[in-house]
This record gives structure tokens, sequence and C-alpha cells, in this order.
């Protein structure tokens, strides 16, 4: 059974050659292992990689969050787009890469939303045919737009779920300097920290569809022939 108020911590759209340290130094305090979900694009840059190489060598998990994060994949009109997004940011992720191929979507309006926007048709394909584990979430305290008063949030939304996938993000925006407020918070409430996701939170897991996935396709995307 697992025990009330789990927190697992995930990181989107990095690596970024300074908040990205910055958060493996107090996750390295607090002894916390998490997933870092990356932007494809960024491995190219040399200083960001070493720093995902970091995170993989201290025990934390690497995922795939696209190419370039510029444009939700059930939206997009290129009829190749998990190639482009999905494909190369892999081949880039490399030996980094976790065993069961963790992939994250994103979805539009950039706060969080669960809808048909995440994938279209050739997308979801790919991940089921490439034995990928598609991972997505169900706590997002958008500290992107709150960088100085997203922990309320966050705790408030945690202890709301049984076992919570947080959705955070080592950015340059001032927000990861609460990170390790957050953790002493929920920690004094009785939580404890967990690098699992919870199932109900992944539906594709190693290729295999184990939750319902109508909802996060998008069956007619404008394709561009």
């Amino acid at each position: 059974m697992v025990p009330v108020h789990t927190i697992t911590l995930s990181f989107d759209n990095g690596p970024d050659p300074d908040i990205t340290r910055h958060v493996l130094d107090v996750l390295g305090r607090r002894g916390i292992k998490s997933t870092f979900f990356v932007v494809g694009e960024k491995l190219r840059d040399a200083e960001r990689r070493r720093v995902c190489e970091r995170a993989h060598d201290e025990g934390h998990w690497i995922g795939n969050h696209t190419f370039n994060h510029l444009l939700p994949l059930g939206l997009s009109r290129a009829k190749d787009v998990h190639l482009t997004e999905i494909a190369r940011t892999q081949e880039l992720l490399g030996d980094l890469a976790h065993p069961a191929k963790l992939f994250r979507p994103f979805g539009s309006g950039g706060g969080g939303g669960l809808d048909q926007t995440l994938l279209n048709r050739a997308s979801f394909d790919y991940l089921v045919s490439q034995s990928f584990t598609c991972v997505l979430w169900n706590v997002v305290p958008r500290d992107w737009e709150n960088p100085h008063d997203w922990v309320k949030t966050a705790l408030r939304q945690c202890l709301d779920e049984q076992w919570a996938l947080v959705v955070l993000h080592d950015l340059p925006t001032g927000a990861m300097t609460h990170l390790e407020r957050f953790i002493e918070e929920i920690q004094e409430r009785g939580a404890r920290f967990e690098q699992n996701f919870p199932p109900d939170c992944v539906p594709i897991l190693r290729g295999t569809v184990v939750l319902p996935m109508d909802k996060y396709i998008t069956e007619d995307s404008p394709v561009r022939t």
C-alpha cells in the first residue's frame, strides 16, 4: 500500500547549466532522486550535456521532453513530428536515457493541462511501436508563472493527492531558489519522496497501453502531405 502523501519530483525543460546544478545540489543534500525530462536541442550544448550526465551519474532518471518544446505534438502539422521531436531527442540522449525510454509530452497553453493536444496519432503509434513509457503528471504548481509563490500552491496540490507526481522546471526563473523550502515543508507534513511514478500517471509502459489514451490523442491532426 502506497502511504498517504507520497511525492515524486520531476523537472521539465532543462538542462540549465546553473539552475540544474542548484537543483542537483538540493536533491543531493536531501537524499532525493527525481527525473529530469530534458529538451533535446539543449543537449547539443556541451555544458548542458555535462549537467545532464551529472544528474544521471547521481542516480536521477533522464527522460525525453521533445526536441524543441515549441508546439504540442497533437497540434503539429508535420506528419513526421514523432521523428523530429521524439526520435531525434532519444538519439541525443544516448546512454543517458532511462532503460524504459521515458517520454513526457506537453499540452497547449503552457498550463500543464492533460488533453488531446498531447499527442497526434503518429506520435502515439511511435511510442507504442518503439517501447516508450509515457509519463504524465497530477500536480502542476506553475512555478514558471509564480516563481516566488509556487510553494504554497504545490503544498496544497500535493496534499490533495495520495501520490503526487510534481512538475517543476529547472529554468532560470528564480523558482528553484525555493525548492529546498518546498521539500522541508512537505516533509514536515509527513510526506515521503519516491523516484518511481504513480501508476495512474503512466498510460503507456514500455510500449504497452495500460490506461485509456483517447483523451490524449488528436485523431484528426491536420498533417502536411
